[in-house]
């Protein structure tokens, strides 16, 4: 059971990205995505139930969409209007059989 994120890179203010997070092994129920800026403890973004309910941090209420395909083995952020306080590694997380599932991280730097 693994988990694979990918996607991050650098963009301007205001621009967009979508991150990836490919899901192999068995299926999970909930998966999320999480950040840490530099200096600070890993934050929820967002949060995706098996049913597709779907919970977001305040600070990125309105232009994160987090999503999942039907066979979900993959998740997306994608994330529209960024800031620079958005910069941070990414984490895709994923809950399986009792268990808390992480994947690699992918930065994501928002900068001009």
């Amino acid at each position: 059971v693994q988990l694979q994120a990918f996607g991050g890179g650098l963009v301007q203010p205001g621009g967009f990205l979508r991150l990836s997070c490919a899901a192999s092994g068995s299926p999970f129920s909930s998966m999320a995505w999480y950040r840490q800026a530099p200096g600070e403890q890993r934050e929820l973004v967002a949060v995706i139930s098996g049913g597709g309910s779907t919970h977001y941090a305040d600070s990125v209420k309105g232009r994160f969409t987090i999503s999942r395909d039907s066979a979900k083995t993959m998740m997306y952020l994608q994330m529209n209007s960024l800031k620079p306080g958005d910069t941070a590694i990414y984490y895709c997380w994923g809950f399986y059989s009792g268990y808390d599932y992480w994947g690699q991280g992918t930065l994501v730097t928002v900068s001009s």
